[in-house]
């Protein structure tokens, strides 16, 4: 149980992470490009908000197996493939909780308008000097609110982490996987202690959400 709790904590940190460094700067393009396709690019970003898990899982499957061109790179690369690793996992985690970082800071930088760029231009500030010293601070709420969902996705992911990484003890079972594993071989007990600390941990998300949200908006009006 423990070692399930240890290794969702892991890679729910580890997908946060990179979703933030890779997530921002798309958002940040979303929000400011004029680019006609721009769109299509951001229903790429949101398909998993509407897509079911277990699609979404078999498709990276086949996209990450021994017998695609990313199956063979990471075979390459690592000296094996990604499914049914924790490797994998990640890949699979930060795909499918993209929008949910994503989606958030765009918000944010979307709220920001021209004004405070502008200024930033006339003071002969860089365009990376402004997305540094202007943009990210301005939009520290989304920041908050996109890393804390990533994470608490993550955390609760079922369908996907079971595709494309299985049920290998201390490698892929996750929290959510191991509740299936207790309810499956009937230990009610087990189950109910995951699933309770599963409620109260959303609760929390939400409720940490929420404030943080409002004091950083208050902040910064």
């Amino acid at each position: 149980m423990a070692e399930a709790v240890l290794l969702t904590v892991e890679l729910a940190l580890l997908t946060t992470l990179v979703l933030l460094v890779v997530g921002t700067p798309l958002a940040w393009w979303l929000a400011r490009s004029r680019a006609w396709w721009k769109e299509v690019v951001g229903t790429v970003v949101a398909l998993p908000l509407v897509l079911p898990p277990t699609v979404l899982g078999f498709y990276l499957l086949i996209a990450l197996g021994p017998n695609s061109p990313l199956g063979r790179f990471a075979a390459a690369l690592f000296g094996h493939t990604l499914p049914f690793t924790f490797a994998g996992l990640v890949v699979a985690s930060v795909i499918y909780s993209m929008p949910f970082v994503v989606q958030p800071v765009r918000n944010a930088f979307e709220a920001i308008g021209e004004r405070p760029l502008e200024v930033a231009a006339t003071l002969r500030a860089s365009p990376l000097d402004a997305f540094f010293s202007v943009a990210l601070p301005l939009a520290r709420p989304g920041l908050v609110t996109g890393a804390v969902l990533g994470f608490a996705h993550t955390v609760g992911e079922f369908g996907v982490v079971l595709m494309i990484g299985g049920n290998i003890p201390g490698e892929t079972k996750v929290l959510s996987v191991a509740i299936y594993d207790y309810v499956e071989t009937l230990e009610w007990g087990k189950a109910h202690v995951l699933a309770g600390g599963m409620v109260v941990f959303a609760f929390l998300v939400i409720l940490v959400t929420t404030v943080t949200d409002r004091r950083l908006r208050r902040r910064l009006a």
